[in-house]
């Protein structure tokens, strides 16, 4: 009876997760600039995160999440510096490990993302060195806005499933002070190290 069973749920697996020649024997994208095509890319919301990192009380590193990402970056690979991106986080989409933690993180003494539902980043200037960029844009949270420097990385380019797909990461710190983001300073710090990972797709020409 135990050997029917396992050998029916072993072909059911097969079915439903066939080992065909549908797999890339290595990975669709690869960190070679040659492979970034000009044009203007969509975010691809399920592939893209914005992470956070507090100190908890002096007795713990504790991290939480955005996803859902949308937005765009216009981009040429002969001119890489007058490249623009814009992105929209919705503030709804905070999660971490504690549920009551995102209700509260979501409420008017964070967030507020009733009132706010979106933060918004808006590049300004791009510096470009290899395959790292520092980008100058506008983040605006709960309505108030302020200058930010992201320190990017290319992270890679390829093509999948008939979409030219182009990633990066980026790192930067903020004041959450400064956005009016206050409660619990200074217990929780006011400076926030943000960690960005976004992937761009658009369909294949």
């Amino acid at each position: 009876m135990k050997t029917t069973t396992l050998a029916l749920v072993m072909g059911i697996s097969i079915v439903a997760f066939p080992l065909s020649a549908q797999m890339p024997k290595a990975p669709p994208g690869a960190s070679d600039v040659r492979r970034v095509t000009a044009g203007t890319y969509a975010v691809d919301p399920g592939h893209s995160q914005v992470t956070f990192t507090v100190n908890h009380l002096g007795f713990s590193t504790y991290r939480g999440m955005f996803g859902s990402l949308t937005g765009s970056m216009t981009i040429d690979p002969k001119a890489p510096t007058k490249a623009k991106v814009s992105i929209d986080i919705p503030m709804s989409g905070i999660t971490t490990t504690v549920e009551k933690l995102d209700e509260h993180l979501k409420a008017a003494d964070f967030f507020d993302a009733a009132k706010y539902p979106t933060a918004h980043f808006e590049s300004t200037s791009i510096r470009v060195m290899g395959k790292t960029a520092k980008i100058s844009g506008n983040l605006t949270i709960k309505g108030v806005t302020k200058p930010v420097v992201l320190d990017a990385v290319f992270v890679g380019a390829g093509t999948m499933m008939g979409k030219r797909t182009i990633g990066f990461d980026a790192t930067t710190t903020i004041k959450r002070s400064d956005f009016g983001v206050s409660y619990g300073i200074p217990l929780v710090p006011d400076a926030v190290p943000l960690e960005i990972s976004v992937a761009f797709e658009k369909p294949e020409a």
